[in-house]
């Protein structure tokens, strides 16, 4: 797919360490991370744990983005906003709809498909290979201040000015076209 870096225009952040569990940087998705409607998918957010975050941080957001999707903008999958600065890791299926493994105080915004929950990898077959950033963004502020029906994108905008540091790791997917046509 393209070269689309979605970091590429934002101001430079420290560097930080993010590992999954669930998928290694640059490493297909498993079924389970996939979309519901896609064969075996089952919307499960992936087991994330980070370390070495900047002096200073705050709090945390988490968001998974497909710069690749055939939208003009991309798609959200997943945002999460308010994540205290004492955590450092969210459990595999933290993003279900009732969010029961994200810290208190935390809260996902709605994804592109408006659903306040993770939603799993679903490239249109014949795409080819989609990129999902999933980013821990360290900030600079308690709270973000905004809203909970909030889009990922204001999100993105409203975090710009507070991240001291990012950790990304990049999962795939890519679905083939059936043979029955």
């Amino acid at each position: 797919m393209s070269a689309n870096n979605p970091f590429a225009r934002l101001p430079e952040a420290a560097l930080f360490t993010v590992t999954s569990t669930t998928v290694s940087d640059g490493a297909a998705w498993q079924p389970a991370q996939w979309s519901s409607g896609a064969p075996g998918g089952k919307d499960v957010s992936p087991q994330l744990s980070w370390s070495g975050a900047p002096a200073g941080t705050k709090s945390y957001a988490v968001t998974v983005y497909d710069p690749d999707a055939p939208t003009g903008s991309g798609f959200w999958h997943w945002a999460v906003a308010n994540i205290p600065a004492t955590t450092t890791s969210l459990p595999e299926g933290a993003g279900g709809d009732a969010g029961l493994g994200l810290p208190a105080g935390s809260f996902q915004l709605p994804n592109d498909a408006r659903l306040p929950r993770y939603i799993g990898a679903a490239p249109p077959a014949g795409h080819g290979e989609h990129r999902y950033f999933v980013t821990v963004h360290a900030l600079d502020v308690d709270d973000i201040g905004i809203a909970a029906d909030s889009t990922p994108a204001l999100l993105g905008f409203t975090i710009a000015g507070h991240i001291l540091g990012r950790a990304t790791l990049v999962a795939t997917a890519e679905a083939t076209p059936s043979s029955a046509a």
